[in-house]
């Protein structure tokens, strides 16, 4: 290794403060902070750009999807001092991550700071001491074929983005977004609630009863009734979604079971036949980052976005490799350590002979790491980490410490044996009973860890998990068996389960959609757009996911085809191994194939060729009994045009937010429609005005109103005047019942009272500004100026004087925007902004600030457990999603990118 100054750079201060205790003082370790460019929006393109090439999509389309880069605005600083260390130094190291998104920012920092010294790219899979020697001995060149591929991913979401999107606007609702994953993602729990929808349920029924071997002190088991007459009695599985019997099974009914319990009341029960077999389970593969998510998800209720965030943290502080891979493959020093700690702490039987090899079974896997792990050649037990880790990094390391240790441990043995008993009842009919239980004789990995799993549908047709553990009685074929406790119950079948965040990326990754790395990202962004709301572990559409996922079927039906959206990953995947070319890939997708067919159509003649698309039609979905939901402006809403209300119109009603599209049934529909006020209910004259007042129910609850006579405009005025003139006709006074009010009770006095609204309660004495009392949309408070002071209650508008007014204001300010009250604990200063980071107390819970940029802590997060590490990484989230400022890049380039080169 060569004398002098080095510069390493990667992607996160906290990776950098890590690696840093790793090297050398002749070695400056420096953060990036994530990418330090982007594609800006095309506003923000200068103005000579704008009707040129780039101007739609800041990518030429027309020559060879030329993108054009821009350094973004708050990482300018970020930049130039990364350059002052580079004038500094002999050699450059890119540190960052070793996958397309890693390789991509380790290129847009080569071309950005144009290092005139030796190049080299550094990667590892795990920050320790004995990783970052291995890769300060063994750097390689930047692979410009996994830049190919991320920036094709880049250009190709663009392109989908910027088409699609407009369309979901004007037809649907603005501030709407559509992707290549985030689409289809929604397509599928969509889809899920359909299934939902069409259910029909079917009634079964079936007897069970406990058992026990004659004369023995063997203990008693349990056993369902299986088959009657020779005939299997039918379950759960046996019927169809739409409630029909699909097999040749017998479906009881209450009238038949309970009268078959009364009938072997008394009855003899022998063993008809018993048989065992052995029992052998072999332990789950290491995690991947699509299992990690699963099983965090089922047990550790952590949410995909949470569990990344986690695992990132974990990694930059060196305690697990690096969590972005689709390989369960361990290396042999892993596999060592895991094998050596499995028989420290469970003793060496519990250690097979060989040690066990596991390979990928996802499509393309192209993240050529290792599987999720412990770092280091050896691990470190929680124990051993519960003093430095706590909250969900200590519960996330333990998982990922037990996963690992496990998959390289022994099966679990033993047997499982299957009873089938029977009696003939009192009238006559065979019935035959039928009990299962597994009995382990020898635990393996099971000491270790268990992999969870997704609920089932069928989960009221099996045995409960103690049962199917539960060991038999010694017997043999027949041998007498005394029955009790027999009892019919019924059942009804379950629709199919909705997704869970697990099951969701579970889906994804079988059908090779998008990349387990994104689905968190993904998720996110369909709960953020209001398209999926979660209720407990379940995700639930909303209409307006109905309205949009209609409308991309029945308009962009090859865009949200799952398996074109899984090719479309293999191709990304052929493009990093150099197989597919980016350029003539792209082609393909936005121009088509030339061949002018609908089968070889691109992107650009789809959205060019779309037609109308009926708004109105697309935004509706029949319910049932003639009523159609409509996805509105302000929200869903039920329409049944075979009644008319007092202006000849249907009759409407809102829909609760609460209320899952499953369980808007046609009865439920007519309920609410019913139950709707009609039109508006008028309490009487204003005095002062003259005005008529009423009582509404709006989008945000019921109001009060009052009716003023149309604007009388000049026909004879341009469109622009008349719409001028009515922009300055007189507006009229609104105010929202109180929480106390309802439409029923709501009287002409209350209304004038909240009409009245705002009221001045007086002027401060020492500032001569006017403190008003006002109804917002957070509720009741005091106004000065600026300052904003919450009420305490509602009455308190109408009751406030002005002493008690200057008494709250002579208190802290403690609402939004509240300065006073000082910070619950500080940080260090914020590597992007360079300001102090501290946590602070907000209207709506702990936030995280560095007087810029605000984000709120996640639920399980408090003041006294987040680390600076974590604070620095949601602000940098949080920059990340913020809408782009409408003004000039600070730098701009334009880049073909296949100039650049690296030295090693």
């Amino acid at each position: 290794m060569s004398a002098g100054r080095k510069l390493v750079i990667v992607e996160s201060p906290a990776k950098a403060r890590t690696i840093a205790g790793y090297l050398g003082d002749d070695f400056d370790v420096e953060a990036s902070v994530g990418h330090i460019r982007d594609l800006p929006q095309p506003s923000e393109l200068p103005a000579d750009m704008k009707k040129g090439p780039f101007g739609k999509f800041a990518v030429d389309v027309d020559n060879g999807f030329t993108p054009y880069y821009v350094v973004d605005s708050d990482k300018k600083k970020k930049v130039a001092e990364l350059k002052k260390l580079l004038k500094e130094s002999d050699e450059l190291y890119l540190a960052t991550d070793e996958d397309r998104e890693g390789e991509a920012i380790a290129w847009h920092l080569l071309s950005e700071l144009k290092p005139k010294v030796p190049v080299k790219r550094m990667v590892f899979h795990e920050i320790t001491r004995e990783a970052i020697t291995r890769a300060l001995e063994n750097t390689r060149e930047l692979d410009d074929r996994l830049v190919d591929a991320q920036e094709t991913r880049r250009i190709l979401d663009r392109l989908y983005g910027y088409e699609v999107s407009p369309v979901l606007w004007r037809k649907v609702r603005q501030g709407l977004s559509a992707g290549r994953v985030q689409s289809v993602a929604t397509r599928l729990v969509v889809e899920r609630e359909r299934e939902r929808m069409a259910f029909v349920a079917a009634d079964y029924w079936d007897v069970t009863g406990t058992f026990a071997v004659a004369d023995d002190d063997e203990p008693a088991f349990s056993a369902r009734l299986s088959a009657l007459d020779g005939v299997r009695v039918a379950s759960g599985r046996d019927f169809t979604d739409r409630g029909v019997l699909k097999s040749e099974a017998v479906q009881l009914d209450e009238a038949a079971a309970t009268s078959l319990v009364a009938a072997l009341d008394g009855a003899g029960f022998e063993v008809r036949s018993l048989e065992t077999k052995p029992y052998t389970r072999r332990p789950a593969a290491p995690f991947t980052t699509s299992t990690l998510q699963q099983e965090a998800s089922r047990k550790l209720r952590m949410s995909s976005r949470q569990t990344m965030r986690t695992a990132q943290s974990l990694y930059e502080n060196g305690y697990i490799t690096y969590m972005r891979t689709d390989s369960p493959v361990l290396s042999s020093q892993a596999i060592s350590a895991a094998r050596r700690q499995a028989a420290e702490l469970y003793g060496a039987e519990y250690v097979p002979d060989a040690p066990r090899v596991y390979t990928s079974k996802a499509k393309g896997a192209q993240e050529a790491h290792e599987a999720i792990r412990p770092a280091g050649d050896h691990f470190r037990t929680p124990a051993q980490v519960a003093r430095e880790l706590s909250g969900d990094q200590f519960r996330l390391y333990e998982l990922i410490w037990k996963r690992t240790v496990a998959s390289q441990m022994g099966d679990a043995r033993g047997q499982t044996a299957s009873v089938r008993l029977g009696a003939v009842a009192s009238d006559g009919r065979d019935a035959v009973f039928s009990a299962s239980g597994t009995v382990i004789t020898f635990r393996g990995f099971l000491a270790a860890y268990e992999e969870g799993r997704d609920v089932s549908r069928y989960d009221d047709d099996a045995a409960p998990a103690d049962e199917k553990d539960a060991r038999l009685p010694k017997m043999e074929q027949g041998d007498p068996l005394t029955g009790r406790d027999l009892a019919a119950d019924g059942h009804r079948t379950s629709p199919p389960p909705r997704f869970t965040e697990a099951s969701l990326v579970k889906a994804l990754e079988e059908r090779g959609i998008g990349r387990p790395s994104t689905y968190a990202a993904t998720i996110s962004v369909i709960q953020d757009r209001g398209y999926v709301t979660n209720r407990g572990q379940a995700l639930v559409p909303s209409w307006l996911a109905f309205a949009v996922t209609r409308l991309l079927e029945e308009n962009f039906d090859w865009l949200v085809d799952y398996d074109f959206t899984a090719e479309m990953e293999q191709d990304l995947d052929a493009i990093a191994a150099g197989d597919k070319d980016r350029v003539a890939w792209l082609t393909r997708f936005y121009f088509g194939d030339g061949s002018g067919s609908t089968e070889g159509e691109g992107l650009r003649d789809l959205v060019a060729n779309l037609g109308e698309i009926d708004a109105r039609e697309v935004n509706s979905i029949p319910i049932g009994d003639g009523i159609t939901l409509r996805v509105g402006r302000y929200g869903p809403y039920l329409e049944d045009p075979s009644v008319l209300g007092e202006d000849g119109n249907p009759r409407r009603a809102s829909v609760p937010e609460d209320l899952a599209p499953d369980e808007l049934t046609p009865a439920k529909a007519r309920e609410l429609i019913e139950s709707e006020p009609e039109g508006d209910k008028v309490l009487g004259t204003d005095p002062t005005t003259g005005t008529t007042i009423v009582a509404k129910n709006g989008r945000y609850g019921p109001y009060v109103t009052e009716l003023l006579p149309e604007p009388e405009i000049d026909p004879s005025l341009s469109a622009a005047a008349k719409k001028k003139a009515l922009a300055a006709a007189p507006k009229p006074r609104t105010a929202s019942l109180f929480s106390t009010m309802s439409l029923d009770t709501v009287t002409i006095e209350d209304a004038l009272k909240l009409l009245s609204l705002p009221r001045v309660v007086g002027v401060d004495p020492e500032s001569g500004a006017q403190i008003t009392a006002q109804n917002g949309r957070y509720g009741p408070y005091l106004k000065k100026g600026t300052d904003s002071r919450t009420l305490a209650s509602e009455e308190a508008l109408f009751s406030t004087t002005l002493e008690e007014a200057l008494a709250i204001y002579a208190q802290p300010k403690r609402g939004r925007g509240a300065t006073a009250t000082p910070p619950l604990r500080e940080l260090g200063d914020d590597p992007t902004s360079g300001k102090p980071i501290v946590v602070k107390d907000g209207r709506f819970g702990l936030y995280v600030t560095d007087g810029v940029t605000n984000r709120t802590l996640p639920r399980d997060v408090t003041a006294e457990s987040i680390t600076a590490e974590q604070a620095i990484q949601l602000l940098a989230d949080k920059r990340a999603s913020a809408p782009a400022k409408k003004k000039a890049p600070a730098r701009r380039t334009t880049t073909t990118r296949k100039k650049a080169a690296t030295k090693s």
